[in-house]
């Protein structure tokens, strides 16, 4: 088995992106000869971790493929000095690889003991405002300007390694040394991505309120901010978010809108006034202008300046007509005054887009 271990010269400065102490924190590739466990094998493991003030990155390479178990004993020993594994698509791959590999040898790595953080979910739960063509952790690092040395792909190393074990060639050796080292060190400056799940755990706090009359905007202020400015219409919505700034535009319905009784069998509807009454008081009306009210029919009517809402955030909402989904908000000073139903109400038109 093959270790190698460098400084890392450039110091790592995005660790606030996830609140963690560096020296806590561990972040981690694998590559192998293919994805099905019980007919290949993981023929490299890289990490880099914070030690004695400095970034270092090492690696564990396996020669042949009786030095798989070594590989594995090295590494799963090295991580237990960890806390936080940070990975890119580790949940999805690495991580159930590992396991099921460490099954085969009889180890026990452990992995439920350990925060995961995986940068490909953090990307991807963003990904209709990110726009990309994919979330290949390449991809994501020329989105946020990143280059690297390495122009192989983890498919195309497999030939590669094929080819090292029958010839010890110290190029291709350099090559796979250099992909799963782009890799590992890339991750440390992927980190600003997971600035847009903060958004989605709710991470902002609102600064102010404009109302336009056409359209009311949120201003809000990001307690991370986000690498690259991202912004996405949907339907009445309009969310930006640059730097530490988060701004959601919302059109605004001014017009009748119908708030419908759910309990619509102690109404009566009046069709002349198209209301209904509750039947304390309707009992007076004449029995030729009154009929026993519907799910549909049981309403009040009211005119003023409304926003949609995904969920049933404020209870008392509204609806054009009630086989419509989509219910309103009136925009009274009580919902605008109140900072923690408001920001309940923005981060459900986050998550809901």
């Amino acid at each position: 088995m093959i270790t190698t271990q460098h400084i890392i010269d450039n110091p790592i400065d995005t660790m606030s992106c996830i609140g963690y102490s560096p020296k806590d924190c561990l972040f981690f590739d694998i590559e192998t000869t293919g994805f099905t466990v019980n007919s290949t094998h993981v023929y490299l493991i890289g990490c880099v971790f914070f030690r004695d003030n400095i970034w270092n990155s090492i690696q564990w390479f396996a020669q042949n493929h009786e030095e798989e178990q070594d590989v594995l004993d090295t590494f799963f020993h090295f991580m237990r000095s960890y806390k936080v594994l940070i990975h890119f698509n580790g949940d999805g791959f690495d991580i159930p690889y590992l396991t099921k590999k460490a099954e085969l040898f009889h180890q026990a790595p452990g992995f439920d003991a350990f925060i995961s953080l995986d940068i490909f979910k953090a990307a991807a739960s963003f990904k209709k405002f990110l726009k990309l063509e994919n979330y290949k952790q390449k991809t994501i690092e020329t989105f946020l300007g990143i280059e690297r040395e390495d122009k192989y792909s983890g498919r195309e190393l497999i030939n590669i390694y094929a080819s090292y074990l029958r010839t010890n060639d110290e190029d291709a050796l350099q090559l796979l040394l250099l992909h799963n080292e782009d890799d590992i060190r890339g991750m440390t400056a992927l980190l600003p991505m997971f600035a847009y799940m903060r958004i989605i755990n709710g991470e902002f706090t609102l600064d102010s309120v404009e109302n336009t009359k056409q359209e009311i905007i949120f201003h809000c202020r990001l307690h991370q901010a986000v690498p690259k400015r991202v912004s996405l219409g949907y339907k009445e919505f309009y969310i930006t978010a640059y730097g530490n700034s988060l701004k959601i535009r919302i059109k605004i319905y001014s017009n009748e809108l119908k708030f419908f009784y759910s309990n619509y069998s102690d109404y009566y509807y009046l069709p002349k006034e198209d209301v209904a009454m509750h039947k304390s008081v309707a009992f007076y009306v004449d029995k030729n202008y009154r009929t026993r009210a519907k799910a549909a029919n049981c309403y009040s009517k009211k005119t003023g300046m409304f926003v949609p809402q995904f969920s049933e955030i404020v209870p008392a909402y509204f609806k054009i007509d009630y086989h419509d989904k989509t219910m309103y908000i009136e925009l009274t000073d009580e919902f605008l005054n109140d900072d923690a139903l408001l920001h309940r109400y923005l981060l459900d038109i986050i998550r809901a887009i």
